[in-house]
């Protein structure tokens, strides 16, 4: 069956990032109305108490919000972090959302965190050492767990079958959603000379819960995942794509560096509704 169907995974609409920067504007000021949900570091609420939990119990009150993590390093050798996993939850718990995510990565190595997200070899070896540890993770938060393709710079000569093969495989193996990062693919498509709309082709359509979309940076000979402006119109026609293939799905406008002030971010959102409800016609 469906994966959205089967976990009763709706649609969430268009929603961008929670962040500081707007959060007096959104809890005190009532702005957010032009947007549908949130989307919030998990990382940012694993805390007992104090204002970024206060802060987070009024968005609940009157938003949906799905938890995305940066840290849980799913792809590393060492074994998963039990206490992180405990702090996730009660994220998870607090939020109630229809799913959570994080990346198909690594950001861990011998004790070090290397604070970045770091792709993996695409390999039947990667595949049968992410499986299992992907159902654990899923199986203790209780929720549907979604991975997302990152934006890369490398690749390895072990690789091989293509990214989008990579995730699709894991994702039906593993038995969890993927979110899919539509920026991330325009971006490592440039980077590696792969055909970004094989990619958005290749993905199964049932498994994607949410889409990202976001801005990046050109540095002439490759592009940069910056999170830092307006989403490119290659990367637009991407997402219609995506939306064609896959039906309207939960959409999250990304905007991490250089901040916008909340009318521009709340543009940029407006703008996605417009692409997906054209896509979607």
């Amino acid at each position: 069956m469906n994966f959205r169907a089967r976990h009763g995974i709706r649609d969430l609409g268009v929603g961008v990032g929670f962040r500081p920067k707007h959060a007096r504007e959104i809890l005190d000021a009532g702005r957010g109305t032009e947007v549908d949900w949130f989307e919030v570091v998990s990382e940012n609420y694993m805390v007992d108490g104090g204002r970024p939990m206060s802060d987070l119990a009024k968005l609940r009150e009157r938003f949906a919000v799905v938890p995305h993590g940066v840290c849980m390093s799913i792809g590393a050798v060492e074994k998963l972090d039990d206490d992180y996993l405990a702090r996730l939850k009660k994220v998870v718990r607090a939020l109630d959302p229809p799913y959570f995510t994080d990346h198909v990565c690594f950001c861990k190595a011998r004790g070090l965190d290397l604070h970045d997200l770091l792709p993996l070899p695409y390999t039947d070896e990667a595949i049968e050492h992410l499986v299992p540890r992907i159902r654990y993770v899923q199986n203790t938060i209780e929720k549907p767990f979604a991975l997302e393709n990152v934006s890369s710079y490398l690749t390895y000569r072990s690789s091989q079958m293509p990214e989008h093969e990579f995730i699709a495989e894991l994702a039906e193996r593993a038995d969890c959603g993927i979110l899919l990062d539509v920026n991330n693919v325009y971006v490592s498509a440039f980077n590696h000379g792969f055909d970004a709309e094989a990619f958005i082709d290749g993905i199964p359509a049932d498994r994607v819960v949410q889409i990202h979309l976001a801005g990046h940076t050109d540095k002439g000979s490759y592009l940069l995942d910056t999170h830092s402006d307006h989403v490119k119109e290659e990367v637009w026609a991407l997402y219609r794509r995506a939306i064609r293939r896959i039906g309207p799905v939960s959409t999250l406008v990304e905007w991490d560096d250089q901040i916008p002030t909340w009318d521009v971010l709340a543009q940029e959102a407006k703008l996605a509704r417009e692409h997906r409800d054209e896509a979607a016609r």
